[in-house]
């Protein structure tokens, strides 16, 4: 163990553990070979139930220890020397030389005064060499002689002028009649005027005006920013970037664009360029009032400063594009945050996944659902039924029914939309027994219709003219309170008026008059198509000249009205 530079290592072994011949071997492995060929002997030789890493950790801890030992054993030496009477006597010697040279100095001190006094030469006296260079001074590693800490001192002087401006002037006499004409204005006044004269009585600097403002928020809040804005062309008010940005805010938090976009204007009016922060605020304003093509401009103004956004900036601009109908760019926007380590929300996931539903894109939907489950969101009631929804939108009724399985595989009971998502998916391919048995199991288990699914039923049984089960579903419907949906009152006209019910097909069709506004394109075609079938030309044609009203239009309807005024036909009555 001597060549290893241990003196004495004693092992605690149990009657297993490493035989100490062994240690010593690898000790002196170590110490020819390096820690390598050490760690190769170690596994080898000494034990098959440590790893390879595990005996490294011994050797690095062993090692530190020996350093450690190594340094006491200097410090041991450096303080035995150190107390040795050699050293001692050196010490004292030394003592005795500096005292004589004091006492020495002190006599020719008085010599030297007795020699002028007598007019004798004054004897030469021995002093130190005098100091050559700069003295240096330093601070927790900081060399202060240099002289660019002058300039960084200078810099900051005049920063804290800044920070501690000087106290405003007091008001008096005919300024303070100003100041008080200018708190009473209101809000529809001009006052430039007023702040002209109080300016030219005042001189005021910056803070003489900041002073008047504050009064102005307390007193009159809605002259505030009015004035405000007044003081940006003011020269002595010495407007700077976060003055506009401040105004800018106040514009974009009350929706006020127009006003928001003219401070913008003014700002490059004055050679200011709109900093992040402003950019930041435009971008905010922009997403909250759906304009896609400024908001991405602002978007691009941010990252051309170097300006990285924010999960506030990330998430508003994603609603911009999901509002315009645009849930792919949201999409690459997500990705883009993922990139930046910056986690989308569920909330932002399911946003994303609503408006891929509602735009009938199965690929989109479920890259998103995806997605969200690498992310740790677990799936959920409401984002099963977005799927089941997306494929029954596409005509895909099995894709469906597995989402539908799956969510009632994880636990969750399908509740009466996600049940007419499914029936409106077999609807598109015409399985009616398919979806009769679905809901003779769900009624098994204790699951009510509501209005929802009987919508859609409804509709369908109205399309295939089952006339007394669709009045069957409107008794339940009408036993549960509710008001059948306009949805209901557009397929018991088209219904009504294929079968040739002439008072209910009216009557239906005057509740969707009334309500034309909120008709879109499939309702007018829906009602305007059950119409000429029945034989109802006349109030086909004036449905659909409100259709044609509100923006619709249709070459398949002008064609089918064209039709049937040439060869009109009695419509059946019952």
């Amino acid at each position: 163990m001597e060549e290893c530079g241990l003196e004495e290592i004693s092992l605690p072994l149990q009657p297993r553990s490493i035989p100490q011949t062994a240690v010593v071997m690898w000790f002196r492995r170590w110490k020819k070979g390096g820690l390598d060929q050490m760690l190769d002997v170690a596994v080898a030789t000494l034990s098959q139930e440590f790893s390879r890493d595990l005996w490294k950790t011994v050797f690095e801890v062993s090692n530190a220890v020996l350093a450690d030992m190594e340094k006491e054993k200097k410090k041991g030496k450096m303080k035995g020397f150190l107390q040795c009477e050699e050293v001692q006597e050196l010490c004292r010697e030394e003592v005795r030389a500096q005292e004589k040279a004091e006492e020495e100095g002190k006599n020719a001190v008085v010599m030297g005064e007795e020699a002028a006094t007598m007019g004798e030469e004054k004897p030469k006296v021995v002093t130190l060499p005098k100091r050559h260079g700069k003295i240096n001074y330093k601070i927790y590693g900081l060399d202060l002689s240099n002289p660019k800490w002058a300039e960084v001192a200078d810099r900051i002087h005049e920063s804290e002028k800044l920070d501690w401006p000087e106290e405003p002037k007091p008001i008096s006499g005919k300024c303070k009649i100003v100041t008080e004409k200018i708190l009473a204005l209101k809000e529809e006044d001009d006052p430039s005027p007023l702040l002209a004269e109080w300016a030219e009585l005042q001189k005021p600097g910056r803070i003489d005006w900041l002073t008047l403002l504050d009064k102005l928020k307390e007193q009159n809040t809605r002259l505030y920013p009015k004035v405000e804005e007044v003081l940006l062309s003011e020269k002595s008010f010495q407007a700077n970037i976060r003055d506009y940005s401040k105004i800018i805010d106040a514009h974009a938090k009350q929706n006020r664009i127009e006003d928001a976009e003219r401070i913008v204007e003014k700002m490059n009016e004055n050679g200011i360029q709109p900093d992040a922060l402003t950019t930041n605020i435009l971008v905010h304003m922009y997403s909250k009032a759906g304009s896609l093509d400024r908001a991405t401009e602002a978007l691009e103004s941010l990252r051309r400063l170097g300006f990285r956004p924010d999960r506030e900036i990330y998430n508003s601009m994603i609603m911009v594009y999901v509002n315009a109908g645009q849930p792919k760019l949201a999409e690459s926007l997500t990705r883009e945050m993922e990139a930046r380590d910056i986690k989308p929300t569920m909330e932002i996931y399911m946003t994303l996944l609503r408006s891929f539903s509602q735009h009938g894109d199965v690929g989109g939907a479920g890259r998103i659902a995806t997605t969200m489950q690498f992310a740790g969101f677990q799936p959920n009631l409401e984002s099963c039924t977005l799927l089941v929804e997306t494929f029954g939108q596409v005509g895909d009724p099995d894709q469906a029914r597995n989402n539908f399985d799956y969510l009632m595989r994880l636990g969750h009971k399908p509740d009466d939309r996600c049940t007419a998502g499914m029936i409106a998916a077999y609807e598109k391919k015409n399985m009616l027994d398919k979806a009769l048995k679905l809901l003779l199991e769900l009624e098994k288990d204790g699951f009510e219709p509501g209005l929802a699914t009987d919508s859609v039923l409804v509709d369908w049984l109205g399309k295939l003219q089952l006339v007394d089960e669709v009045e069957q579903l409107l008794g339940r419907i009408a036993g549960q309170g509710e008001a059948p949906p306009l949805k209901i009152q557009v397929s018991l006209c088209d219904m009504y008026a294929r079968a040739g019910f002439e008072k209910k097909a009216l009557q239906a069709l005057g509740v969707v008059e009334a309500k034309k506004e909120q008709l879109g394109m499939h309702d007018f075609e829906r009602v305007v198509g059950g119409l000429i079938a029945g034989g109802f030309v006349q109030e086909a044609r004036r449905v659909h000249g409100l259709m044609e009203a509100q923006g619709f239009a249709s070459e398949n309807l002008k064609v089918s009205l064209t039709a049937s005024q040439a060869f009109s036909r009695k419509r059946p009555s019952k």
